[in-house]
């Protein structure tokens, strides 16, 4: 195709992948030698994977595209994803296309504070020793204070401590003291870890407890992204739907997800297929983002959709997501590998902050993209197009031949590695 459209014709999927990575270049500024880290041309290489982890030996590829369209803040922004499953990057920047005619989407953030915990067991009294820690607080926020200057010098720190009772637990009652800690352009993890093992004996004396555990939380609700979007229903229409047919009909299939705890489990898988895509290309930790999440779905005590879908006053759809979003752009695999620090200058970004607004927004859009392909024509129109082509390949196609028999199974609607063998087997005795 690219032989048969002028440059200025194609879309950016219609372009070869040099072609993309010029396309990349041109729009976002950056040197070619910056992007090569994510064309695979360079990246990481063995040699720093066995600093990075234990046993090492060798480095694992994910693809890594990019997601088109998004306007957050007013700022458009490109947005590297990396996955292997087909139709997200697809389907996040069609919704994103569609939320730009309307501004785009809007995101806001909390302030960058984790929260570490301190179990305190063999507590004789828990009021009193809770009483006795509080009435310490200062001194135990003092203490953290001097632990990490750089961090300090940049505006973070302990924030403030919390004691909590634990009265049913297997091993009986307990407490537990909470560090809130701004950890600014970090994910945290280590600087609270560390705080915490500082405090612990101090924590011991004041309590007349025994501490145990000194580890942060993944459920990071007091560092919390949120990003909106609106959709104008004339814009929702097509191939027959009409706008307020499909409008209404992401709403009924929130509503499912909203009530059912099945139905939810999917619903915010589909959110993280967007969220965790992002935080794999700059590096940083989809298991923390991902325990957080979930934790954070179920903190009515029943879990329920992160998202909620509804229509203004207009008529217009309208979408809101609210996670928690550990995410850091200093320290860690962020500032090791090519790949991530070549994903943060794609995006600009220049703080956790604006990098987890733009991670929700991207997770609001992919929730988006699934309501509505389940609302109107089914989930495995667009996916399973896509989902040919690794069929196909699977099969043993090659070169030209991969679209024609992707393009083959679609339309006999049987999207299978057999089938794709047979197809290719008559194919190639009739050339021969």
């Amino acid at each position: 195709m690219s032989d048969q459209l002028p440059d200025q014709h194609r879309k950016f999927y219609q372009m070869t992948l040099s072609e993309r990575l010029d396309q990349l270049a041109a729009e976002s500024g950056l040197p070619m030698d910056v992007l090569d880290a994510l064309s695979g041309k360079t990246g990481l290489e063995p040699a720093q994977a066995d600093h990075m982890i234990e046993n090492a030996v060798g480095v694992y590829s994910l693809p890594i595209g990019i997601a088109r369209n998004f306007i957050i803040n007013d700022h458009p922004v490109l947005v590297p994803m990396a996955i292997e499953e087909p139709s997200v990057i697809a389907g996040a920047s069609f919704m994103a296309q569609l939320a730009a005619k309307n501004g785009g989407f809007h995101a806001s953030s909390t302030l960058p504070e984790m929260i570490g915990q301190i179990q305190i067991l063999d507590v004789k009294d828990l009021n009193e020793a809770q009483s006795r820690l509080l009435e310490h607080k200062d001194e135990l926020l003092a203490a953290a204070a001097t632990l990490d200057p750089l961090l300090s010098r940049f505006g973070g720190g302990p924030r403030g401590i919390e004691v909590r009772r634990i009265y049913n637990s297997p091993i009986g009652p307990f407490l537990v003291l909470h560090l809130i800690y701004d950890v600014r352009d970090a994910m945290g993890a280590n600087a609270i870890n560390t705080a915490l093992e500082k405090l612990a004996p101090q924590v011991s004396q004041i309590s007349g407890g025994r501490v145990h555990l000194r580890i942060l939380t993944n459920l990071a609700d007091r560092r919390l992204a949120r990003s909106s979007v609106t959709i104008r229903t004339a814009d929702l229409a097509f191939e027959g739907y009409s706008g307020e047919t499909v409008r209404d009909g992401i709403i009924e299939a929130w509503a499912f997800a909203q009530v059912d705890p099945y139905r939810a489990a999917t619903h915010n898988k589909g959110i993280m297929n967007g969220v965790d895509a992002v935080i794999l290309a700059t590096g940083n930790d989809w298991r923390a983002v991902e325990a957080g999440a979930h934790a954070y779905a179920a903190r009515s005590g029943r879990y329920t959709s992160l998202t909620t879908w509804a229509k203004d006053h207009d008529g217009n759809l309208t979408g809101v997501l609210e996670m928690p979003m550990a995410v850091g752009i200093v320290g860690g695999a962020t500032r090791v590998h090519p790949g991530a620090q070549a994903a943060l200058k794609l995006m600009k970004v220049e703080s956790a902050n604006q990098l987890a607004e733009i991670i929700v927004s991207v997770g609001l859009a992919q929730n988006l993209a699934a309501l509505r392909a389940l609302a109107t024509e089914g989930i495995q129109r667009g996916h399973m197009g896509l989902h040919a082509r690794q069929v196909a390949i699977s099969a043993g196609a090659v070169e030209n031949e991969i679209d024609r028999l992707a393009d083959q199974l679609v339309r006999e609607g049987v999207i299978r590695t057999d089938r794709a063998e047979q197809i290719l087997k008559e194919w190639r005795k009739q050339s021969s």
